[in-house]
């Protein structure tokens, strides 16, 4: 199982996914506040995967957002 910071509806979220093959499968996400992570190494985290990933979850279902 992989993890990885994410926009979800607008919220900054923890994400779970498993990868078959190059696609992941999304199993779960919890919100977060940002406060949580006071390092500068999982502030830097955050930024980076925000950028790559935003997604929208609607009945039981993540969509990639563009």
């Amino acid at each position: 199982m992989y993890w990885s910071f994410a926009i979800i509806n607008g919220r900054l979220a923890e994400v779970f996914f498993d990868k078959k093959g190059d696609t992941p499968v999304f199993l779960g996400h919890c919100y977060v506040r940002k406060e949580e992570y006071p390092t500068k190494r999982e502030q830097r985290m955050i930024e980076r995967d925000i950028k790559k990933n935003r997604l929208s979850y609607r009945k039981g279902e993540y969509r990639r957002m563009s």
